[in-house]
């Protein structure tokens, strides 16, 4: 199978919002689930199967952050959408706005039987405001959360899915990290800033900071990142004058190890990139 080919199972589906901007899919459950931000802000969830594509979306459960559509932002609009681990629940960062004191949260539904339930619990982890890319991580309840208004926070699920801080790691001359991934390569997280050109390394266990690499490759910074054996793959989305790029990192030599061996152009991809995604 060529990844680089790619061809539409079924047919498109209503998302049951207006703008819908992260997604979700759990290959345990065969369900896919879609955040909208904007006016109609929520999640909506639809089982999904490899021969006829996505059913219908099912109810839409809202967030009601008063936005309109198109949303104003960054702030104040979810962020990320994931499944735990080992996929019982789905999970949703949602941004605050802390010019208004309004308090971000981490939306959770519970997964059983092929569904996702409609009863949610929700938690503003303290010291958080601005929760935005989020990851499991492996072996562990524990989540990898960026925080744009101070960097990242290491984050546990209690039995009411409930997150609480374990750890912080605040990043001096950060601007808005929002992305993370962490590598099996040397058991670490990573995290990207857009507006600052650089790729920070975090203790998953004390949230230490365990190196910040300064680039100067004439990005503007980085946001989706991901870690695949021993390269971390991440994506700059340029500008008006720089073009989007990937930049490629090898973590070979362990922790505090990673060094840019790649940064190049893809051909036929615009200055508004916003996603990437490795096949391995």
């Amino acid at each position: 199978m060529d990844p680089t080919k790619l061809c539409m199972i079924g047919k498109p589906v209503d998302t049951a919002g207006e703008f819908p901007v992260t997604l979700a899919v759990s290959t345990k459950e065969k369900i896919a689930c879609v955040t909208n931000a904007g006016a109609k802000a929520g999640v909506a969830c639809a089982r999904f199967s490899g021969r006829s594509g996505l059913d219908t979306m099912d109810t839409l459960r809202p967030f009601a952050l008063g936005q309109s559509t198109p949303p104003v932002g960054p702030t104040n609009g979810p962020a990320d959408t994931f499944f735990n681990e080992d996929e019982t629940v789905l999970l949703t960062t949602v941004k605050g706005d802390p010019a208004v004191n309004n308090t971000g949260f981490l939306s959770a539904f519970p997964v059983s039987g092929g569904a996702v339930s409609t009863q949610e619990t929700r938690s503003s982890p303290a010291g958080t405001a601005v929760l935005f890319g989020t990851v499991n991580i492996p072996g562990t309840s524990n989540l990898l959360a960026t925080d744009a208004s101070f960097g990242a926070a290491i984050m546990s699920l209690d039995a009411q899915n409930r997150g609480t801080v374990k750890a912080t790691a605040k990043i001096a001359d950060q601007k808005a990290t929002c992305w993370a991934t962490v590598s099996s390569a040397t058991g670490t997280g990573f995290v990207t800033d857009v507006a600052a050109n650089h790729l920070v390394e975090i203790d998953l266990g004390t949230g230490a900071i365990i190196n910040v690499l300064d680039l100067n490759n004439g990005n503007p910074g980085m946001i989706d990142l991901q870690a695949a054996g021993q390269f971390i793959y991440a994506l700059s989305p340029g500008n008006a004058t720089v073009p989007s790029a990937v930049t490629v990192f090898d973590v070979s030599g362990g922790q505090g190890s990673a060094k840019q061996i790649q940064n190049f152009n893809p051909v036929g991809v615009s200055a508004n990139a916003m996603g990437m995604a490795v096949s391995m």
